[in-house]
């Protein structure tokens, strides 16, 4: 099965000793640049009183605004960081604090509605990015901190993923784009999303969501070229979007695996250089032990 990402590794440092990954801007990759924009809270006026003056017959107009602004960046990421107080190797914990902050912008976009398809997208861009970390509890752990932080449900990200994945496998070329003439539980959320992207209720587009539907080709082995064109026809999804999108998420894979490959030699090199470090006590204490049992054997 093909591995997927879409995290963008800015460079390594050239000394041998000291390599280090440059993920500052990486996260920004996942979100097509009309995500890029300011929250702005929306207020309506929903309470209008009249009240008539003794001394002439001027009227008093009270407006009161109704409405609630989105929580700031810096509150999502506290909460994440008060929900996940273990300390987070800097690789991973810079893109995760890229992430949560565009994220976040995207989650409180006044057109963002959660579907399934975007879950699965972020799960498997997650699971990739966090591959390979060196606890599978603390990596669960992290997903829960940084979903719940965004006042989403981890576990149905999870559950909404697993079921995409179980339904897609079970698929081929053509029943995969033929959703709208089935019944059942994925095909009517795949008729919800094409509705909403057709205009008729709220859609916002992403990278996730760009690399779900290339996550449910991949598990139909759907390989035709033709395939992708369909199924973005059949959700009224702007094809040139996810082909943009998923050039850039192909791309970036092979710069994911560049990086780990990095990191590993790295940590395989400071762990040959501890044990050599450590051969000249081991030898002394040998020595030690050595001369100790002579003398012992000496003395009695």
């Amino acid at each position: 099965m093909a591995t997927v990402t879409s995290l963008s590794f800015c460079g390594v440092a050239q000394s041998p000793s000291d390599r280090k990954l440059c993920l500052s801007s990486s996260a920004r990759c996942l979100l097509s640049n009309s995500d890029a924009f300011r929250v702005r809270s929306s207020f309506s006026f929903h309470s209008i009183s009249f009240r008539a003056s003794n001394s002439s017959s001027r009227f008093v107009v009270h407006c009161m605004s109704s409405g609630s602004a989105p929580p700031p960046v810096s509150e999502t990421k506290l909460k994440f960081l008060n929900s996940y107080k273990r300390p987070i190797p800097s690789i991973y914990n810079t893109v995760l604090q890229e992430l949560i902050v565009q994220q976040h912008l995207m989650r409180y976009k006044k057109t963002y509605r959660y579907d399934a398809v975007f879950a699965l997208g972020f799960v498997t861009v997650y699971d990739q990015l966090m591959e390979g970390y060196p606890s599978d509890d603390d990596r669960e752990a992290i997903f829960q901190a940084y979903i719940n932080a965004l006042n989403e449900d981890p576990q149905q990200y999870r559950g909404d993923a697993e079921k995409l994945e179980m339904w897609a496998r079970a698929q081929n070329s053509s029943s995969l784009v033929d959703f709208s003439s089935k019944a059942g539980e994925i095909e009517d959320i795949l008729k919800d999303i094409a509705d909403r992207a057709g205009g008729n209720g709220s859609f916002s587009y992403s990278r996730f969501f760009a690399v779900g539907l290339f996550r449910l080709l991949e598990l139909a082995n759907a390989t035709e070229p033709t395939i992708l064109e369909k199924l973005c026809g059949a959700l009224n999804i702007d094809k040139r979007s996810v082909d943009r999108d998923l050039d850039v998420y192909r791309n970036l894979l092979s710069k994911l695996v560049q990086a780990k490959e990095l990191l590993k030699e790295y940590v395989e090199r400071e762990k040959k250089k501890q044990e050599e470090r450590s051969e000249p006590q081991k030898a002394n204490e040998a020595v030690k032990n050595c001369l100790a049992e002579n003398q012992y054997a000496t003395k009695y």
